[in-house]
This record gives C-alpha cells, structure tokens and sequence, in this order.
C-alpha cells in the first residue's frame, strides 16, 4: 500500500459503494477496504488499453489439414462463364 491510497472500513464500504466506485473512476486514486483493520481488498480504476490492430486476431484461426499442397480436384474453366473484356 502507498502513502497516497485511502484506507475504508468494509460496513462504511458497503454503504457508499456506488458513490466510492465513481469517485475512483474520476479521480483514479485507489481506495484500500479493511475489515477490522486489516487490508482485504483494493478499489482500483480500470486501465482501458487502446486496440492495436496489429495481432488482434491471433489465435482465432485453425488450419485444418494441408494448406500449401495441391489439392485433388481438378478444375476446368466452363465456357459459358467466361467473361471477355474488350
């Protein structure tokens, strides 16, 4: 614990935490709760990281099988789908 952390007793917590939780939220300063004296918890503001894009999908993807290899089905262009351009 800092010199600069505020120490609350659990029932005085208990009667104000909503009014406490803003107030950490604003001011960012964290607030200690004690039960009879001692420290058993800690009030602390969340630290919001910005999204970096870079890396943000990893570990979401499965490869399943071979990917590189060439792959059993052969292909033929049909005809009538193809599109000349001029």
């Amino acid at each position: 614990m800092t010199a600069t952390e505020r120490r609350i007793a659990a029932g005085e917590f208990k009667a104000k935490c909503l009014k406490l939780m803003d107030e950490v939220a604003h001011k960012g300063a964290p607030i200690v709760i004690t039960k009879r004296g001692k420290p058993i918890a800690k009030l602390v503001p969340v630290e919001e990281r910005p999204v970096d894009p870079f890396g943000c999908m990893a570990g979401t993807v499965q490869v399943l099988g071979d990917i590189i290899g060439p792959i059993d089905v052969k292909w033929t262009a049909d005809a009538e789908n193809i599109v000349e351009t001029p």
